[in-house]
């Protein structure tokens, strides 16, 4: 990128590391609102043509990627300044961090404005600009290893009675980490019991840290806050490597990115598999075999951190992530028929949930559940099924008197067992 005249490398440190990188990315956005919608070849009718929430629910483009690349690249260069606008954490925010204009983009310029928005909150949090909606769950993590704002001493409940190997006591090849929503959740903790039952029934020689299992730190680290992902992982890293674990398998979306795409940087060298990987693994090697109809049609909603976040982008071919894992899982259901939304895949609307914006934006996060749930009650199908805590939770509390079921892909498997 060839500097514009006038400018110079700035002196401070955070913005030497990132000016020629940020700000290439932010000043090369041709502001042509790609990011908004989803690829026009792929949309089949304008009701579910969208793509960014924010910019669907805010209507203003400051709230949209576009809009962020311009307020970032006014940062990065020095022109505004955090008290000329009260409203600039709320744009940084306002953002579920789903990666749908990440994922638009690349199509276009192949940028990475996903990874702009990411390092500017990192800045903000850097500077002391601190979200204050996000201060109770920070503190509460800071204190009790967790984002539900629960007591430490509730984290085992979840796998009481369980009889599964301790691995602060014993060893296993395989870990099982629950996270935060699945040990707190009492409605949701059932899915994580089965899933840890289905692998130990397959044979697989798997173990938990129960009460001394602690977050993931990747919620924290996508609302700005690095250390806590530093300390949690290298938290989570010792506790696995002194457990003799060569696999770590989780039923939470948000965890299986952190684990698979953030630890490695932190000296993490397991083998991380989200649950659908392990069963359709299974499947494939006639270890788990379905024995009961479940005449059912559904639905499946993928995941943001299961599906275009989990990615390795090729530019000219799709964005890649978990996409089959699932539905081969569901197709392999007898009784069970799957019909598709008219978003799936690296195109699929957020469940509202993620970057913070389920703690701090309460409107907001119910408004992008309840436009999914619509989509899915277009399809005719009976249930909407998903494969990950923060999706299930956010749909069961956004159905405001629909029909519609909500089940992780974990309980839909147990009732064909």
């Amino acid at each position: 990128m060839v500097m514009e005249k006038g400018k110079s490398l700035p002196k401070d440190p955070w913005h030497r590391k990132y000016y020629w990188d940020l700000r290439k990315n932010a000043w090369n956005c041709a502001r042509c609102s790609v990011c908004k919608w989803v690829d026009s070849w792929e949309v089949k009718s304008a009701r579910f043509a969208k793509i960014c929430p924010s910019s669907l629910f805010y209507l203003f483009d400051a709230y949209s990627c576009q809009g962020r690349m311009d307020v970032a690249l006014a940062l990065i260069d020095g022109t505004l300044k955090y008290e000329d606008s009260p409203a600039l954490l709320d744009i940084f925010y306002k953002c579920n961090m789903c990666g749908g204009c990440d994922a638009m983009c690349k199509r276009v310029q192949d940028m990475e404005p996903l990874r702009v928005i990411q390092e500017m909150r990192t800045r903000l949090v850097g500077d002391g600009q601190l979200l204050p909606l996000h201060m109770p769950v920070m503190d509460n993590l800071r204190k009790e290893d967790n984002m539900m704002m629960k007591p430490k001493a509730e984290r085992g409940k979840w796998a009481k009675g369980l009889k599964v190997k301790d691995l602060t006591r014993e060893k296993a090849e395989v870990v099982f980490h629950a996270g935060c929503n699945f040990s707190f959740d009492e409605t949701l903790g059932k899915t994580a019991r089965t899933a840890v039952t289905l692998l130990q029934n397959a044979g697989v020689d798997i173990g938990i840290m129960g009460k001394d299992e602690a977050c993931c730190g990747c919620r924290a680290y996508e609302m700005g806050y690095q250390g806590e992902l530093t300390k949690y992982a290298e938290n989570n890293i010792e506790a696995w490597t002194n457990a003799g674990a060569k696999t770590v398998v989780t039923a939470c979306s948000d965890c299986y990115y952190g684990f698979k795409h953030l630890y490695p940087a932190l000296g993490s060298k397991f083998e991380v598999l989200h649950i659908v990987e392990f069963i359709d693994r299974l499947i494939k090697e006639g270890k788990l075999k379905f024995t009961k109809t479940v005449p059912l049609t559904v639905t499946y909603h993928d995941p943001c951190h299961l599906g275009r976040r989990d990615h390795v982008y090729v530019p000219g071919e799709a964005i890649m992530g978990l996409y089959d894992q699932p539905r081969n899982i569901i197709k392999s259901i007898p009784g069970v028929e799957l019909v598709e939304m008219e978003r799936i895949k690296e195109y699929a609307w957020c469940c509202g949930a993620g970057g913070g914006v389920k703690e701090a934006y309460p409107d907001f996060n119910a408004f992008t559940a309840q436009e999914r749930i619509e989509e899915a009650t277009a399809t005719g199908a009976a249930a909407l099924v998903t494969a990950c805590p923060w999706c299930e939770r956010n749909f069961l509390d956004s159905l405001n008197g629909s029909k519609m079921k909500v089940y992780d892909i974990v309980e839909l498997v147990q009732q064909a067992i």
